[in-house]
């Protein structure tokens, strides 16, 4: 079981939303324009009011007035984002969302990863789930390989941690900070090496 990550769109705003795609069955979220007219009483004509959106315009009109404005303290992970331009955009906007933060990741003036850098996770509450952080060690894996290998966390000890903490942990990888780059994202990650942070996304 992996803890999930956290995502700065909160689950009922995405309910609210899907409800409203599926308002015309099968069709494309991307292409979908949702109109609201005012029609003048016994006419059947229309008067100048109207609104125009997107779905998730609407959705966030709607649950603004249930619950307030939706928390967008954190940024999106890169896997996030590529999920959110593939439902605008379609299949190039995910592409292009993923070939951006891979090339993030591969320019960085530290990369790749050496043996002995050390790689915090921050892990804002979320749900049932306390803050808590996690510290991995980048190791030499042999045959030109790293391993990722957890040394310690935060999460206090009455929660059930078996099975969510150290979920990025590898054995053998030519790029073991892929997945937590992606998956978790370079906002909640700190990289020392040498005793000096080289990465401070996780700096408030």
């Amino acid at each position: 079981m992996r803890r999930p990550v956290v995502h700065r769109r909160d689950p009922r705003l995405e309910i609210i939303t899907e409800a409203i795609e599926r308002l015309i069955p099968g069709a494309t979220p991307a292409f979908l324009l949702v109109t609201v007219v005012e029609q003048l009483p016994g006419t059947g004509e229309t008067s100048v009011n109207t609104w125009s959106g997107k779905p998730e315009g609407l959705a966030t009109k709607v649950f603004t007035a249930l619950y307030g404005r939706p928390r967008t303290e954190e940024p999106p992970s890169p896997l996030a984002r590529a999920e959110d331009a593939r439902r605008a955009l379609g299949l190039v906007g995910e592409i292009n969302a993923l070939t951006a933060a891979d090339k993030a990741l591969t320019s960085a003036p530290w990369y790749p990863a050496r043996p002995g850098d050390l790689v915090h996770l921050h892990y804002p509450q979320a749900g049932d789930f306390p803050e808590f952080g996690e510290t991995y060690i980048v190791g030499d894996a042999g045959d030109g390989l790293l391993s990722l290998q957890l040394l310690a966390h935060t999460l206090p000890a009455t929660e059930d941690a078996d099975g969510i903490v150290g979920c990025f942990a590898s054995e053998a990888s030519d790029q073991p900070l892929y997945e937590l780059w992606f998956e978790a994202g370079p906002h909640l990650l700190t990289i020392v090496r040498d005793g000096r942070p080289v990465h401070a996304g996780g700096a408030r």
